[in-house]
């Protein structure tokens, strides 16, 4: 057991050892004043005084006062304990079952009028989802992560917002996008795919692992990685990949490659305005068992004063019925 407030217990045991040290002073004072001043003169007192029944009743109510004296003593120190908020400790390691989700968002020049759209379905989605963990990453020439997989929505929203209207630009290259113009070219969707698939953590573990990855396939440049290989890599995984293609059923060749590396992973691609697009993603999602995610060992202090309570309401109860029946 630990105390919170220590110092209410030791204003307790001061106050109870004041008080005997005013009732020490105070009854050897009178018992000064009633051996040296006038008293009541009774015929024959040392003969009562040797009586059986007197003695016994004196005893009687020494024991009563000094019983008095120590339920009001521990009284007090009790409701001292009391006061001082006893408390115990628990180590808990709270369990989120979940699954993770990995936004991933192609910036390129060829996105710019539809990005917004994109960024409008992440926003529907998360009201598809419930506890999961859910991280964005974007990409052009090169990735940057903006958050990682996390379960605060109400953060994740509040990025998803800035990056909206970080969209909102003349001349100046937003602050969000610092770092995605890094390498050789423009949209190098195998690179992007790969740096989000990287972006899951804790890969010992058994989970679900899904990219929600919003591209138009459309390449210019010479990337690390081909969509291919990052598709491959995100299978090694066990990550599936969701396309979202905003020119689904324009470009034929491209869509069918975007598909193509989806389903790979136990994917799906869907077009951008396609009505079903956001309850299917998170209806495939959703498909996948939730485990559970073992969070940090956490030790937790509660407020744990009943036991005391119960005391001190014996405590004075006793005292109460013995003053009672001293009748002080």
């Amino acid at each position: 057991m630990a105390l919170a407030n220590i110092w209410m217990l030791v204003a307790a045991g001061v106050i109870v050892l004041l008080a005997l040290t005013v009732g020490l002073i105070v009854g050897f004072r009178r018992g000064g004043r009633a051996r040296g001043g006038e008293t009541a003169r009774i015929a024959r007192a040392e003969r009562l005084r040797t009586l059986p029944s007197f003695r016994s009743a004196l005893a009687r109510r020494a024991v009563a006062l000094s019983g008095i004296l120590a339920l009001g003593a521990a009284a007090t120190i009790v409701a001292g304990v009391v006061a001082a908020r006893p408390m115990s400790a628990q180590t808990i390691q709270p369990e989120n079952s979940s699954r993770d989700i990995m936004l991933c968002l192609d910036v390129s020049g060829s996105m710019t009028d539809v990005d917004v759209e994109v960024l409008t379905v992440f926003n529907e989605l998360l009201e598809g989802f419930e506890g999961e963990r859910i991280g964005l990453t974007i990409f052009n020439s090169s990735p940057v992560q903006i958050f990682p997989l996390t379960d605060d929505y109400d953060f994740i929203r509040e990025h998803l917002e800035r990056l909206t209207r970080s969209f909102d630009y003349v001349d100046q290259i937003p602050e969000h996008w610092l770092g995605t113009l890094n390498g050789d070219g423009a949209s190098l969707i195998g690179d992007g795919l790969a740096a989000c698939t990287m972006g899951f953590d804790r890969l010992d573990d058994e989970r679900s692992r899904s990219v929600i990855f919003a591209t138009d396939n459309e390449v210019n440049g010479a990337s690390i990685v081909t969509l291919e290989e990052a598709a491959a890599y995100a299978a090694s995984k066990d990550v599936r990949v969701f396309a979202v293609n905003p020119v689904q059923g324009k470009d034929a060749e491209v869509s069918a490659e975007l598909s193509a590396a989806a389903e790979a992973t136990g994917g799906a691609a869907f077009g951008l305005r396609d009505t079903t697009t956001v309850s299917d993603i998170v209806t495939q999602v959703q498909e996948q068992d939730a485990t559970a995610l073992r969070g940090a060992a956490q030790v937790v202090w509660t407020d744990t004063p009943n036991f005391w309570i119960v005391v001190l309401s014996i405590g004075l109860l006793g005292f109460v019925v013995v003053l009672w029946r001293v009748r002080l």
